[in-house]
């Protein structure tokens, strides 16, 4: 929904890259509009912008949450690394609490933490990208330095926010 708003975890320069060159790679370029991300929240009503900015401005006053990539996900037609972080999920696990009664049903579902790099595209396309990954994954550290507020405008995103977190 155009004007909704959304929060994600913003990654650190070099997984930023690294994560914006495999989308380049392997997401349909018609349909690739945003760089890579990790979306905390999919869908949130524009009337809570003072609201979330207040939110994500007090739970970015802890350290930066330690954060791995720890694996591979077959998204059906899509593939993305999953992370694991849980610090990140006890930030989230906040944010939702006290967002109760905004949640969308996706974001009210639970959340599987993921920075998808391939996405609509035919199953064949999906399984062969991801047994090139596993053939040379191995887990690894992924930096995460602060929240983002997003408003989503029917596929492009615009930045509305960054909330640093303090410290390492």
């Amino acid at each position: 929904m155009a004007g909704a708003l959304i929060v994600t975890a913003e990654l650190g320069g070099e997984d930023q890259s690294w994560l914006d060159r495999l989308r380049r790679a392997h997401f349909p370029p018609e349909r690739n509009q945003l760089s890579a991300h990790l979306t905390m929240f999919h869908a949130l009503p524009p009337s809570a912008e003072p609201e979330l900015r207040h939110r994500l401005s007090q739970a970015s006053k802890t350290p930066r949450p330690s954060a791995r990539i720890a694996g591979l996900m077959n998204l059906g037609g899509a593939v993305a690394f999953r992370i694991v972080s849980d610090p990140l999920d006890s930030i989230r696990d906040e944010l939702a609490a006290g967002l109760a009664g905004m949640l969308s049903a996706q974001d009210s579902g639970g959340w599987r933490p993921h920075v998808t790099i391939q996405n609509k595209v035919q199953e064949k396309q999906s399984k062969a990208l991801m047994s090139a990954l596993e053939a040379t994954f191995s887990p690894r550290p992924l930096v995460i330095t602060s929240l983002g507020l997003h408003e989503y405008l029917g596929g492009p995103w615009r930045r509305l926010a960054v909330f640093p977190f303090r410290g390492a």
